[in-house]
Order: structure tokens, then sequence, then C-alpha cells
């Protein structure tokens, strides 16, 4: 677990019309204040990262299809700096992941649909305050995203 982190397992409330997902509200303890809200679709196999945040803190749930989440801790006075976490996000697995600043993310969509991706994070997007690297090459995450076999 990567120190900042949380999860915090969703309500889905189905019913004969559909369902209702509970995602954030302000009395829970891991909202700060808001900033804006989004939703993100990626189509399958899709890689969206890496990306790492100055100062804002990010609030993730997947209302639709699967994704691998995977978090790199790069910061230096941090007791996990080094660390890689992979959550596997979604559907089947409806939870709200909560992303300290300086914390890198990215995620990749797994199996055979769209994935929609909802973020409620405390500040409004600034390009001032994030910065990207390339999924596949770069010097600072060791990370192979290809399937794993276990």
């Amino acid at each position: 677990m990567i120190n900042g982190v949380k999860i915090k397992k969703l309500n889905k409330i189905p019913d004969e019309r559909g369902t209702v997902m509970h995602m954030l509200r302000n009395d829970d303890p891991e909202f700060k204040k808001f900033g804006e809200i989004y939703f993100t679709t990626a189509h399958p196999q899709v890689i969206k990262g890496w990306h790492l945040h100055t100062r804002m803190t990010l609030n993730y749930a997947v209302i639709l299809g699967m994704i691998k989440l995977v978090l790199y801790d790069d910061r230096k006075d941090s007791k996990t700096k080094g660390e890689i976490m992979e959550l596997f996000l979604g559907e089947d697995n409806y939870c709200l992941v909560t992303i300290p600043p300086l914390v890198w993310n990215g995620f990749k969509v797994i199996g055979d649909k769209t994935a929609i991706l909802a973020n409620c994070p405390d500040l409004p997007h600034d390009p001032k305050e994030i910065t990207r690297l390339d999924p596949l090459k770069n010097e600072i995450i060791p990370y192979d995203w290809d399937i794993k076999l276990k």
C-alpha cells in the first residue's frame, strides 16, 4: 500500500430500473473540497498515464468496464518511496481510490469493453501542476503494462 492512498468500497443499489452508484459525498472523510468532476473514457487495452499532480488530490471510481490502476511513489521523503501498487477497479470491484499529490498514476483498460472513469479532484484542472510521462518509455517508472499470468 502506498502511503496516503485510500481505497473505499462503494455502494451499488440496483433495482428493476437500473443502478444507483454512490461515489463521494461532502461528509465523507475522503472529501476535502470540490474542484471539478469529469469522466474519461478509454477503449480496451488503451493505457492512459503516466501523470502526476503537484497539488491535486484525485478521487477515482470506474463506473463502467474494468481498469488496472497503477500507482508509483516517487516522493523523496515517503516511507513507501519506490513502491508500485496495482488495483483492479470497475464493475467487478466498485470502489473509490483517493490518490494524494505527487503520486504517479496511470491505468490500462482490461477486458473487452470501453471503460468510464469518474474523477472528483479537490482542485480544478490546471495544466501547470501536472507532469506527464510516456507509459511505455521513460526513465522514472519501472513498470511493464503487459498481462501477467499468475
